[in-house]
């Protein structure tokens, strides 16, 4: 469990496709100073197992599976990319709850500075999570926790701070960059309660 306040831009070392997925390699510090083999370490909001340990850097295998959910697979090296290592219970719960399963991927649709410093950011999503984002409810793009600004009929604006954009791949993802997208979980649980059998898909 995560909870959407990245803790380290990292940046990708090396991909190596191999059968059934791909082997990322991942340049880091902060998050590895306390990383064991087994450990999770979440990559742009998706969780990976650290499988390999190096000086300032680990590696992950990513199966078929989560490349084709995610936008993992459109990574290369040289790539900033959000980390993050579970939360502890006993820390404070900064963001929301965000399992580190990625739900779909999203595009950056629209960008637009703000007097205030900020950057509003629009974001498409396929229409089958829309319906699970609420104004002013939570949502983890990229693995960063961000507030709903705005619904549109195609996604949903967040406003991204200075310090967001500074240090997450926020500030560096342009028009039409794919991210990942991971809706509120408590949303997708409560439709699951209301939902009758028979009226499953």
């Amino acid at each position: 469990m995560f909870t959407g306040i990245v803790e380290e831009l990292g940046r990708v070392r090396g991909v190596e496709p191999r059968s059934g997925g791909a082997r990322l390699e991942i340049e880091a510090s902060t998050v590895l100073t306390d990383a064991e083999l087994g450990a999770s370490i979440a990559v742009n909001g998706c969780c990976l197992t650290v499988v390999e340990l190096g000086p300032g850097w680990w590696a992950a295998d990513a199966v078929t599976e989560t490349l084709e959910r995610t936008c993992l697979g459109d990574l290369a090296p040289g790539d900033p990319v959000n980390l993050e290592r579970p939360v502890r219970l006993e820390d404070r719960l900064g963001g929301h709850l965000v399992q580190g399963h990625v739900d779909g991927v999203g595009r950056v649709a629209g960008r637009r500075p703000l007097p205030d410093g900020s950057t509003r950011v629009t974001v498409e999503v396929p229409a089958p999570l829309l319906r699970y984002v609420v104004e002013k409810g939570s949502v983890a793009v990229d693995g960063v926790s961000l507030t709903v600004a705005a619904l549109g009929r195609d996604g949903f604006d967040v406003a991204v701070i200075p310090h967001t954009g500074e240090v997450t791949t926020l500030g560096h993802k342009d028009v039409g960059a794919p991210v990942n997208i991971e809706v509120d979980v408590l949303a997708k649980y409560v439709e699951r309660l209301l939902v009758r059998p028979s009226e499953e898909r």
